[in-house]
């Protein structure tokens, strides 16, 4: 016998152990920081520990950030913002910028980096070119500079980028049909080979919900993975859009001689406000459609197996700019205050649980602002409700939205009290001309949450926007 029989006893436990108290082998999350009051970094660790996830992508390399993911043993992805992309063409500033925020973390106990993110999808059409030029000196740069402070074999850089760097044409619109832009194919062409000499991954934004956005001809079922009309390509059957997004890229790589280039997929998720189609049910529907798929390192059609894929986001971000819509402020898991959204399942075993929230989460009191019933002049009421949406986030009361459905006192008292809760419960906060007045009683209703802010800080109101906001209100008011 030897130790057959050992290991026929083994071998069922550790596989119940990966299944059923596993995780989805390679996911990560997003962690995104453009709010007003942001939990404390150490708190957030925390949670990703106590929910298994290990790998994380930041949009900077901010310190408190990283000195929280210090000895957490979590990857980290830190990133260069776009900004920054135009002074990392100095390859003096690309070796200083490694050292302050990647070398100066390489030490035991320090931060597991495993990524340089340069830019973030810098090649946006919105963006009318403004990086194109700069972009590839930058990556060069940074991975050089990296090789050369002697991590480069185990932190790699790559550029994320949006699925819009690619498409097919509309006379043959299939996957295997995929070609990088034409206007950006050449510099597009040179990033890979650069990242394909260095062994680098190329990373990809892929949004399925983005198809639904804007678009009601767009077949519904498809943006899932759980019954869209099937679209036949070469005897390859696509049922959702995002097995034929990612082999339109693999077929695009494959155009330019790297087919086998390894993918990163940098951001997917669902966002649950801010438009018709963007809900916790769709939310839960996504992510239980995909988190089985990873599990199962099902992988698409062209590319079958593991992929590495960072969820986005973690947590909702009330202060991201909202061109490209309302949604863009609600695509955490998490609510602002770190508080699960919906049940899901990390393991992809679809054994819905609500994750592990973030603990020991401070609250402004429980105070909220409101339309005073009795005020009498209502002249200036849409200039102040206006005002109140301007510095700070009423996009739940857009069309379709989570509070599209409140009466014309209730959209004022949901703008008024974002602007309270922003500006930290501020008596002078909640005044506007006579309209606001502060209640204890819970103004929520139905699917309509108006929120208690959490006592963050490092509220984003630094001194001089507090300035500025105090010198135009006065202004405002004095009109």
């Amino acid at each position: 016998m030897g130790n057959s029989w050992f290991l026929g006893i083994l071998f069922p436990i550790l596989l119940c152990l990966y299944v059923f108290g596993g995780f989805v082998n390679g996911l990560g999350v997003n962690w995104g920081t453009m709010a007003t009051h942001k939990l404390p970094p150490k708190t957030v660790v925390q949670m990703l520990k106590d929910n298994g996830i290990k790998k994380v992508k930041l949009f900077d390399a901010d310190d408190n950030t990283m000195s929280a993911l210090a000895g957490s043993d979590i990857e980290v992805m830190v990133a260069i913002p776009n900004d920054q992309l135009l002074a990392m063409n100095s390859y003096d500033r690309a070796k200083q910028w490694v050292r302050r925020n990647v070398t100066r973390y390489n030490f035991n106990g320090g931060v597991n980096i495993k990524y340089v993110a340069v830019g973030n999808e810098p090649f946006l059409t919105a963006y009318n070119g403004s990086f194109i030029n700069i972009t590839f000196p930058a990556l060069q740069n940074i991975q050089n500079a990296l090789n050369d402070a002697g991590v480069g074999d185990s932190i790699k850089a790559t550029v994320p980028l949006n699925a819009d760097v690619y498409n097919s044409p509309e006379s043959n619109p299939v996957p295997s049909a995929g070609r990088f832009r034409n206007d950006i194919l050449g510099i597009m062409t040179q990033i890979v080979d650069f990242l394909g000499k260095n062994s680098a991954p190329f990373t990809i934004n892929i949004y399925p919900f983005l198809s639904l956005y804007g678009n009601d001809n767009f077949p519904f079922n498809y943006a899932f993975f759980d019954g869209g009309n099937p679209i036949a390509d070469n005897g390859i059957q696509y049922t959702n859009v995002f097995d034929a997004n990612f082999d339109t890229l693999v077929s695009s790589l494959k155009a330019i001689g790297h087919g086998d280039m390894t993918i990163i997929v940098g951001e997917v998720g669902s966002p649950t406000d801010g438009d018709k189609n963007a809900n916790v049910a769709n939310a839960q529907r996504f992510y239980n459609g995909l988190m089985p798929r990873l599990a199962a390192n099902t992988g698409t059609p062209l590319r079958p197996g593991y992929i590495e894929v960072y969820l986005f986001g973690l947590i909702d971000e009330d202060a991201k700019s909202i061109a490209p819509g309302n949604f863009e402020r609600h695509w955490g898991i998490y609510r602002y205050d770190g508080q699960p959204k919906f049940p899901l399942d990390l393991s992809g075993q679809n054994q819905n649980k609500l994750l592990l929230g973030a603990q020991n989460v401070k609250y402004l009191p429980q105070k909220w602002c409101m339309f005073n019933p009795n005020a009498k002049d209502l002249s200036k009421l849409a200039d102040n409700i206006n005002y109140a949406c301007t510095f700070s986030d009423c996009t739940a009361l857009g069309y379709g939205s989570s509070c599209n459905n409140l009466d014309a006192n209730g959209n004022a008292s949901y703008a008024f009290n974002m602007y309270y809760q922003v500006q930290n419960q501020d008596d002078m906060a909640c005044n506007f001309q006579g309209l606001a007045m502060v209640t204890t009683q819970n103004l929520s209703q139905g699917t309509c949450n108006f929120i208690i802010q959490i006592a963050s800080s490092s509220s984003s109101l630094g001194p001089s926007l507090v300035g500025i906001a105090f010198l135009t209100v006065l202004t405002f008011l004095l009109l």
